[in-house]
């Protein structure tokens, strides 16, 4: 059964990715003092470079709402099979 919430707090993917793009540290060295899986941590980075526009791809707020329409067409398709 899929998670209904994200495991980690929207705060705690933030510092993640700020402590990455600092260039202090890589990624791996990150993931390891963090406890966060290597490509857990790669994808909030290309998420949060999508989000500033550095990169190809749907934004935060896109995936949302391409999330929230397929639900609403399930619904849709569900009640009209009654």
């Amino acid at each position: 059964m899929p998670r209904t919430r994200p495991p980690y707090p929207p705060e705690c993917r933030q510092e993640a990715v700020r402590l990455v793009q600092s260039g202090g540290r890589s990624e791996a060295q990150v993931a390891r003092e963090l406890g966060v899986a290597g490509e857990t941590l790669r994808s909030w980075v290309r998420q949060a470079e999508v989000d500033a526009g550095e990169r190809e791809g749907l934004t935060s707020e896109e995936r949302e709402e391409l999330r929230r329409l397929r639900r609403e067409n399930r619904v849709l398709r569900r009640s009209g099979r009654s």
